[in-house]
């Protein structure tokens, strides 16, 4: 079986963010570590070289394939934050209908900047992410 790729690195997330290009990025992404750091309760560790993650858990998949992953993260990518925060999830669709400007895909939320959004909405996701048990616990 091939090696996971995404798993917890000895990279600085401080000096990570500080190497986004975009300084649009950087800044929400300073701003991004500490709202998930205040909501998680959990300190920001580097996952592969471009997540930065929250909590972990454990997953198998009924194929034997198994692993860890952060709880909650984002990415500052180059062209919009991927935040992944189990975005559609059935239970989130009153709270993504009163976000603002976004588009999601499997699990993932992409934002242009945080500005397009109503930061109080992203919180209360983070937070229920959060608290939603992983899957594969």
């Amino acid at each position: 079986m091939a090696e996971l790729k995404t798993k917890p690195t000895g990279v600085a997330v401080d000096a990570f963010l500080e190497a986004v290009p975009n300084p649009q990025r950087r800044e929400d992404g300073k701003a991004l570590r500490e709202m998930f750091e205040r909501i998680s309760g959990e300190p920001a560790v580097m996952w592969g070289p471009s997540i930065v993650g929250f909590g972990e858990y454990h997953y198998r998949y009924a194929s034997g394939h198994e692993g860890d992953m952060c709880r909650i993260g984002f990415s500052p990518r180059s062209t919009e934050l991927v935040l992944y925060i189990g975005a559609t999830h059935p239970d989130g669709a009153d709270l993504l209908a009163r976000l603002g400007k976004h588009k999601t895909g499997k699990g993932c939320l992409y934002v242009k900047q945080l500005s397009d959004v109503d930061r109080e909405v992203l919180e209360q996701m983070i937070a229920a992410e959060f608290k939603r048990a992983p899957i594969g616990c």
